[in-house]
């Protein structure tokens, strides 16, 4: 479908996606003697998840880590307590929600959301923190039943939430997304631009899912919807997990069967065709920044032109 110019971006991991090691251990989120036995074990290592961030430390060595601490050292909660999985040498690992994060004597610590963590952090760290900023972010959203309205109560270690009023039991929500690179008959690039970006900002097109489609046609509606372009042939590439706040992003290839551009003018604003020379000039000139960070955008983009994107001009 697209011409690679080279297979060296095709194994570089996608941010989030790169094996933990963490077994998240469903079997035992309801057995909650084996979880009181986890938490006061004293290899278990717990951390606090608060707004979407976590506290890391920068190492003298370069490397950056989750803060964590044993059970027996960590903040008080009733409830909010979530297990995250255990790694190869039996660690038991879970993360507290709370209102703030809690202060360091040592001043040491520092505040990052996953958007910074998730490319500094090793992938145990990074995984541990994606799924405790997806749970969090559930929790906050939905403590109420969506079929009588009565408050409901946490299950099954963070991962279930219960009404007690009319017995529905609610889970995780995860939106299916799809992300997407559209290239045209002449190898072209289609990147777009949202209306609340930065200026320069232009990234692959993206959208939800709606009901009863497949992910496919998903793919379809949406370049049509925001760039007016038809496509045909569509490949998926890869997935990623993107707890802002509860999405799968679906990635893939997309061919365009057309190439005039009419864009929505409510979510993208602008959006171009790039070449090869075309995008590295821009980039290079400072005339666009491209996706960057942990999304799998900058990889699908990265996959077309053959090889990482050059760096944008100081």
């Amino acid at each position: 479908m697209t011409t690679i110019d080279s297979d060296a971006t095709a194994h570089r991991p996608i941010g989030l996606t790169a094996p933990s090691g963490i077994d998240r251990a469903a079997h035992h989120r309801l057995d909650e003697a084996w979880l009181a036995a986890a938490w006061s074990h004293p290899t278990t290592r717990v951390f606090v998840v608060s707004g979407g961030q976590v506290l890391v430390d920068d190492a003298p060595d370069g490397r950056t880590e989750l803060v964590m601490t044993p059970s027996f050292e960590a903040p008080l909660t009733e409830t909010h307590r979530y297990f995250l999985g255990t790694d190869e040498e039996g660690v038991r690992y879970f993360a507290l929600q709370k209102d703030s994060l809690p202060g360091r004597m040592d001043q040491s610590a520092r505040p990052a959301g996953l958007r910074e963590a998730g490319t500094l952090l090793s992938a145990r760290d990074a995984g541990l923190m994606a799924h405790a900023v997806a749970l969090e972010n559930w929790q906050r959203l939905h403590r109420f039943c969506s079929r009588c309205g009565e408050r409901t109560v946490i299950a099954a270690a963070g991962h279930i939430r219960r009404c007690q009023a009319c017995g529905a039991e609610h889970y995780p929500r995860t939106d299916p997304a799809v992300i997407m690179l559209v290239t045209d008959e002449e190898d072209r690039a289609l990147l777009g631009r949202q209306v609340h970006w930065p200026k320069g900002r232009f990234s692959t097109l993206a959208g939800f899912v709606e009901p009863g489609e497949s992910i496919e046609q998903s793919v379809v509606r949406e370049v049509f919807e925001e760039a007016g372009v038809t496509v045909g042939e569509v490949e998926y590439i890869a997935s990623q997990p993107w707890p802002f706040p509860s999405s799968l992003m679906l990635g893939f290839m997309a061919r365009a069967t057309s190439s005039r551009i009419t864009v929505d003018g409510e979510e993208i604003e602008e959006a171009r065709w790039f070449s090869r020379e075309d995008l590295r000039g821009a980039i290079e000139s400072g005339e666009i920044l491209p996706p960057a960070g942990i999304s799998i955008a900058a990889r699908l983009v990265e996959l077309w032109y053959g090889k990482p994107l050059p760096k944008p001009a100081p």
